[in-house]
């Protein structure tokens, strides 16, 4: 094990939940898109002795993780380095899809990787680091009202124009310190009571989003993940975010491809968000690919 792998510690989030959600076949075929350090792909195998994975992920040092972890089922499974939203199955169909979005526990906790401002660090946030544009990039050339728009629509920040506006008469920023300094003095001081949430989180959501495309990219793996599904199959999603949320069930709901399972999205037990603080903010949703007359699925792909 690669060191890299081996500080690679991610707890995935609503296990028991994904995986009751899949219904497991014997000898299925699954595809995690979002392999992160394997927990899942590894439940997925524990449970199916006889099923098969391929593991996708943007993050070569989750790879790295996963590939570690699941090494005793080397046979089973097969990775794959690219976003999802970019993988091409081929002819092959799949039993069940999952995707667990966001940043994982192990990337926040690298302060390398520059995602938190809780370790000062280069502003970084590329989940797929050979990607040219990163953090310090968006908060020292693009335009104040480029920032601004970044951190109202992904960051759902109120003071995104004050924000905005400090920053850009404060560049350059190079590390997650200067940038969250900046931020939180940009901010009015609260009224009366403390803030719950660190001053600096949701520019820093917004940050990563924009780096990342995630957005953008979730958009098109929803359009392209329900044509990858045998009928019967279950496309599994947990988000983090009401953003991605909101993505995931409009297109569960107008998806002709699939039936929605899960009417309201499933939550983490109390017992959960107490071992795991991660999964406080997790939603599950399920849908199901249905079968389609003859000829029809061919003109719904994109």
């Amino acid at each position: 094990m690669t060191p890299d792998a081996a500080a690679f510690n991610h707890i995935s989030v609503l296990s028991h939940e994904l995986i009751e959600g899949l219904m497991l076949h014997d000898q299925g075929l699954y595809l995690d898109a979002t392999v992160g350090g394997g927990g899942h792909s590894a439940l997925i195998l524990e449970q199916s002795p006889q099923a098969q994975v391929i593991a996708l992920d943007q993050d070569i040092q989750a790879l790295d993780a996963a590939r570690a972890k699941l090494h005793d089922n080397c046979d089973r499974i097969r990775f794959w380095q690219g976003n999802f939203s970019t993988y091409d199955p081929d002819d092959l169909r799949f039993d069940g899809i999952i995707a667990d979005l966001g940043v994982s526990s192990a990337q926040l906790d690298r302060p390398e990787r520059g995602f938190s401002f809780r370790h000062d660090a280069e502003l970084d946030m590329r989940m797929d680091q050979s990607q040219d544009l990163t953090a310090a990039d968006v908060i020292n050339t693009y335009s104040e009202r480029d920032l601004a728009d970044i951190f109202f629509h992904y960051g759902e920040e109120r003071f995104s124009r004050r924000i905005a506006r400090k920053i850009v008469s404060k560049r350059p920023l190079h590390t997650t310190s200067d940038l969250a300094r900046v931020v939180a003095s940009s901010l009015p001081p609260p009224k009366g009571r403390r803030r719950r949430i660190h001053p600096a989180t949701r520019v820093f959501q917004a940050l990563r989003i924009a780096v990342n495309q995630e957005l953008q990219v979730l958009e098109k793996f929803i359009e392209l993940a329900p044509t990858w599904l045998k009928p019967g199959g279950r496309l599994v999603i947990i988000s983090f975010h009401s953003l991605e949320d909101r993505i995931v069930k409009i297109h569960f709901r107008q998806n002709p491809l699939l039936q929605v399972i899960t009417k309201k999205p499933m939550i983490a037990s109390e017992q959960e968000k107490r071992e795991n603080s991660r999964s406080r903010s997790a939603k599950l949703r399920i849908a199901e690919r249905v079968p389609l007359a003859d000829g029809a699925e061919s003109s719904l792909k994109p």
